[in-house]
């Protein structure tokens, strides 16, 4: 193919469509990377906290908007998907659920187990708020 053709290259992403599979190892890297700031912020919230009142009221006032709120509920679900999916991992490194359908299916139930645990976390989250 000459490099003034038209045609794209072939698999291109306008006809390939990755796996279920693949999709959940990209987001098990992204949601280690989102665990690892969200840890950062942690230690911000506890130095804060250790400081003075006034400072951690400065940040709890952050988090208490409706983006700290979805950052918070981001986190919270990144944090589940990301045990779920090392759930998945452990499997295959004994040597099970390697065939295409249980990994198809091992993926569906990570991402629903991950979705049902942070809407319970944050309904008791917000039992408890009051």
């Amino acid at each position: 193919m000459t490099p003034h053709s038209k045609q794209p290259l072939s698999p291109h992403l306008q006809i390939y469509r990755l796996p279920l599979s693949a999709i959940l190892s990209i987001t098990h890297r992204a949601t280690g990377v989102i665990l690892a700031l969200g840890a950062m912020i942690l230690v911000l919230i506890l130095s804060t906290a250790a400081n003075s009142p006034e400072t951690y009221a400065t940040i709890h006032q952050q988090l208490d908007t409706w983006y700290g709120q979805i950052f918070l509920l981001g986190l919270t679900f990144s944090l589940y998907l990301h045990f779920c999916n090392g759930i998945r991992h452990l499997f295959w490194d004994v040597g099970l659920g390697f065939d295409l359908d249980t990994v198809d299916k091992s993926a569906k139930l990570a991402i629903f187990v991950s979705i049902v645990f942070t809407v319970a976390t944050w309904w008791v989250a917000t039992r408890m708020a009051g």
